[in-house]
């Protein structure tokens, strides 16, 4: 790859950077996204602005997170204070409640989160923004397609897992349209699609205790090829499968995730551990 192919910037491998070049897709992909003024909206990995300068042109003003310096220099140089906020730093450490903070004593402001995500590490940030959903009104993303069927997968289909269970839990996702390895300098080998996550409402999120539904879903997909009884032995035996009506001979890529909630809230009530005696001094 030449310099002067992505501006006079080199791409670095260990960030992942591919730059995307086509205005069409540029085009089409904001519209998606549909930015409005006023609107709080953070961009993750702004590279060379591709979607920086139309996302700023209609909101007025940005928050963007990156972590090359060199990248971070020509943001200071193309945009003043008023127009954009930068944070500098790695995206899987940002505290993005921060930016969807309110006054105190007021109520949030709910935070737009944008941008074309580094493959390398799409799959940890996912889950590092998952623990923001309260505070987001919707999540956009440009990721390699192969990522992006598994987080949309159905049960029963070969790329349904734990990241199809936990992201579906939190989120209502759609799959918007593919973006071919020509939009991109760089050209990547795999070719992408655009993403949308819009956080579920509290109450539908069923999980009484989250972290127990988490290492449930984590058990049933740890061993593909095993069936429930076996991945599951920690939390359930042959009674437990009977009370929740669901066969112990399935594998984890069959169960709903519905499936999945009802048996994390059994096992919540059936291990929880009983009340201490009080005394009659106390």
């Amino acid at each position: 790859m030449r310099d002067h192919e992505t501006g006079g910037h080199r791409a670095r491998k260990r960030f992942g950077q591919n730059f995307l070049s086509d205005p069409n897709i540029i085009r089409r992909i904001i519209d998606a996204i549909r930015p409005q003024p006023g609107d709080v909206m953070v961009e993750i990995g702004p590279g060379l602005g591709a979607m920086t300068a139309p996302l700023i042109e209609r909101l007025g003003h940005l928050h963007v997170v990156e972590i090359d310096r060199d990248l971070i220099a020509r943001l200071r140089e193309t945009w003043t204070p008023d127009r954009i906020t930068i944070h500098e730093g790695d995206a899987l450490k940002f505290d993005f409640g921060s930016l969807a903070d309110g006054p105190p004593g007021g109520e949030g402001r709910r935070l737009r989160i944008v941008g074309n995500l580094p493959y390398n590490i799409s799959t940890p940030i996912l889950f590092h923004l998952a623990e923001f959903a309260a505070g987001v009104k919707d999540m956009t993303f440009m990721l390699q397609k192969e990522v992006v069927m598994r987080m949309v997968a159905e049960p029963g289909t070969e790329e349904y897992g734990r990241l199809s269970v936990m992201l579906q839990y939190r989120f209502r996702m759609g799959r918007l349209f593919d973006v071919p390895p020509g939009a991109f300098r760089p050209a990547p080998k795999v070719m992408s699609s655009i993403v949308r996550m819009v956080p579920l409402p509290a109450e539908q999120l069923g999980a009484t205790d989250e972290d127990l539904f988490g290492r449930i879903v984590t058990a049933a997909f740890g061993q593909r090829r095993k069936t429930l009884k076996n991945t599951l032995r920690e939390f359930m035996d042959d009674v437990d499968f009977v009370a929740v009506g669901l066969d112990s001979g399935l594998r984890g890529e069959r169960l709903s995730m519905a499936d999945f909630v009802a048996i994390a809230n059994h096992c919540a009530v059936r291990h929880r551990p009983a009340a201490l005696p009080v005394r009659p001094d106390a």
